[in-house]
């Protein structure tokens, strides 16, 4: 999964066809993108029916009319381009810190695919910019915080749009420049916007759906990684592989749930370490025993959220859409609700993987259900080992409660009330990310306390073949833990977070393992 992204060194754009995984590529690793041929002439067509609207004097939305509640204003041709110009600048009014550099490079991707369809009467010299923005790394200042995810992400989108016009501020070779600076340095020319330009790179959901995707990666990345570590405890604690027999899901065939039995057989493979049932005990807990029906139904979930992904990172989000035979058409395709629900969809089904999670630590660290010493470290009481580990991955499990409370049940109207329900998208997809971010860390310090407890197991024994390679990861970055004079755990927790979050453990199983998603 991450090998294969990081080997996509170049996305062609058709407007069609970008996937997940490229669009990954792109925004993390920097893969260049290139404009489809094929799609130079429908973009040429476009502009040429936004010419003839303006030199004709017709009366288009956002052409030749003001935006929003002002659509009722007539704009002039003369005054076509100053319009957009104008639109960009008293747009731009987003709050809070930047987004991420790779959630910016998201965002641009997605806007650039959709202008490539040929329906937003750009100019091809505008989308060349954008492009060459990304693969030059020009990377726009645009505050998280701003967007109703209704008429599009118009706030953030302006920020995104202001470097090109040379104003507002850039990332360019990581520092902070001037847009203008930005530009110049990596000689890309400054444009001047004419019609329809302006609101064809605003108006739509790039921006809400750039953050939701990342987040769902990140999601689908840590589904894998939540099987790990729930093999990991399960060899810890002697767990009972029966739990995961093919035969009892096959008579309940969802597929996350027969996903992640077989990821779990997959990875406890050649164990010596789990019990047959009866063997030990009869039932192991339901934070063990249930690992296919939880993890399951998040990965279901996930899998509903990416087939809208798939869809939105390739659709045209613009308004009016300008169609090949030159009708041109207000609609709402900007509006962000079919992206809004699904990402607080995202956001719930990433929490409950931390919810069992932190269930299965608290078990590994408590001696009287797991049998090892309390919070799994020799002499404890002199030491306190991994005892506020549970605390604080309880604390982010709760947070990840209010997090997960959905987005998408608010409204608030907005311009003059012709803009009467908004999806509140954005906020959507920022908070699966934040959830995602928090689950990372609450998986990660579960892997983390499991290997600990293998290592204070008293017999020795053989891992299976996909955990023994996790735990070579984690044992690289990580070492045994024997007192606590020897270690400050918030740097042993960012040492296993770190593997986590850049892909090394995950890679290091999928060497050895094929996991289901």
């Amino acid at each position: 999964m991450i090998k294969a992204v990081k080997s996509i060194k170049e996305v062609v754009l058709t407007g069609h066809d970008l996937t997940l995984a490229e669009l990954v590529a792109v925004a993390r690793y920097d893969a260049k993108i290139k404009l489809a041929e094929s799609a130079i002439e429908s973009i040429k067509k476009s502009r040429a029916i936004v010419d003839n609207i303006v030199n004709s004097n017709s009366v288009v939305y956002g052409i030749t009319t003001g935006f929003g509640s002002l659509c009722r204003v007539h704009i002039s041709k003369e005054d076509c381009s100053q319009l957009q110009e104008n639109l960009i600048r008293t747009h731009s009014c987003g709050f809070g810190k930047p987004f991420s550099r790779e959630a910016t490079r998201a965002m641009m991707l997605i806007r650039a695919n959709a202008l490539v369809k040929g329906y937003s009467g750009i100019r091809l010299e505008t989308l060349e910019t954008l492009i060459n923005m990304i693969n030059k790394g020009v990377h726009p200042y645009i505050p998280e915080k701003g967007s109703l995810g209704a008429s599009g992400d118009l706030a953030p989108l302006s920020h995104m749009v202001l470097p090109m016009l040379g104003l507002g501020d850039a990332e360019y070779e990581g520092q902070l420049l001037t847009g203008k600076e930005a530009m110049d340095k990596a000689g890309i020319p400054i444009i001047a916007l004419q019609a329809k330009e302006g609101l064809a790179l605003i108006n739509g959901t790039p921006v809400l759906t750039a953050v939701g995707a990342l987040a769902l990666w990140e999601g689908m990345c840590l589904l894998k990684l939540s099987d790990v570590a729930a093999a990991l405890s399960a060899e810890a604690m002697s767990g009972i592989i029966n739990a995961y027999d093919e035969r009892i899901h096959t008579i309940r065939p969802h597929k996350g749930q027969l996903d992640t039995a077989h990821n779990m057989r997959e990875l406890l493979k050649g164990s010596t370490y789990i019990t047959q049932q009866g063997e030990l005990r009869v039932q192991d807990p339901y934070s063990l025993r249930c690992v296919p029906q939880v993890h399951g139904a998040s990965k279901d979930a996930l899998a509903f959220v990416k087939e809208k992904v798939d869809i939105e990172i390739n659709s045209v989000t613009d308004n009016p859409i300008i169609l090949p035979d030159g009708d041109v058409i207000s609609g709402g395709n900007f509006h962000g609700e079919p992206m809004a629900l699904p990402f607080d969809f995202l956001g719930i089904g990433l929490a409950e993987i931390a919810n069992i999670s932190e269930r299965r630590l608290e078990r590994l660290l408590n001696n009287s259900l797991s049998g090892f010493p309390s919070f799994l470290v020799k002499h404890s009481g002199l030491n306190s080992g991994f005892m506020i580990t549970q605390y604080a991955a309880a604390a982010l499990v709760s947070e990840n409660k209010v997090l997960a409370h959905p987005a998408s049940v608010d409204s608030i109207p907005s311009c003059e009330n012709q803009e009467d329900l908004v999806s509140m998208g954005a906020h959507a997809g920022r908070k699966a990310g934040e959830i995602a971010e928090n689950v990372r860390r609450v998986v990660a310090t579960e892997i983390l306390a499991a290997c600990q407890a293998i290592d204070l197991r008293e017999d020795s024994g053989q891992l299976g073949v996909g955990t023994a390679a996790a735990y070579k990861a984690v044992r690289e970055s990580n070492k045994f833990i024997d007192y606590d004079k020897d270690i400050e755990m918030f740097k042993e927790l960012e040492k296993v977070t770190a593997i986590v979050a850049d892909g090394t453990l995950l890679e290091a199983v999928e060497a050895v393992v094929d996991l289901d998603i």
